[in-house]
């Protein structure tokens, strides 16, 4: 059975920082690119970050770029998300997403509906 159980969101000051987990199992970790999406009310579902792409690259949303960092343990199967300098704007939920490398086209790294499995999330909540 195919699960990405995320864990790590919380409540922060804006500012500080949150290490985000996504543990995958169920499938090859190696074979598989793993992307994080937020969602916050009333905005669009937005790709902030992905790792494992078949360029070896790493990708980030504008909004997130030089604040966060993805990050991979292939030994534990799990891809973090350090956030820092966190914003009220980050508020959201946070879900992470895989996707088999050889499927995902880099310019669709950010699209959700390419994606494969999926896990429910963790809530990160940014207070001014």
């Amino acid at each position: 059975e195919v699960q990405l159980v995320e864990s790590g969101g919380g409540l922060v000051q804006a500012g500080g920082s949150l290490r985000l987990s996504c543990a995958c199992s169920g499938f090859t970790f190696d074979d598989y690119a793993i992307g994080w999406f937020r969602q916050a009310p009333g905005r669009d579902r937005e790709g902030v970050s992905c790792i494992g792409t078949i360029d070896g690259s790493d990708y980030y949303s504008e909004s997130v770029k030089g604040r966060f960092t993805i990050s991979s343990d292939n030994a534990k199967n799990t891809v973090y998300l350090q956030m820092d300098s966190l914003k009220p704007d980050d508020t959201a939920l946070y879900y992470c997403a895989a996707i088999w490398k050889g499927r995902l086209l880099i310019r669709q790294w950010d699209e959700f509906q390419y994606y494969s499995y999926f896990g429910e999330g963790t809530q990160v909540t940014v207070s001014s």
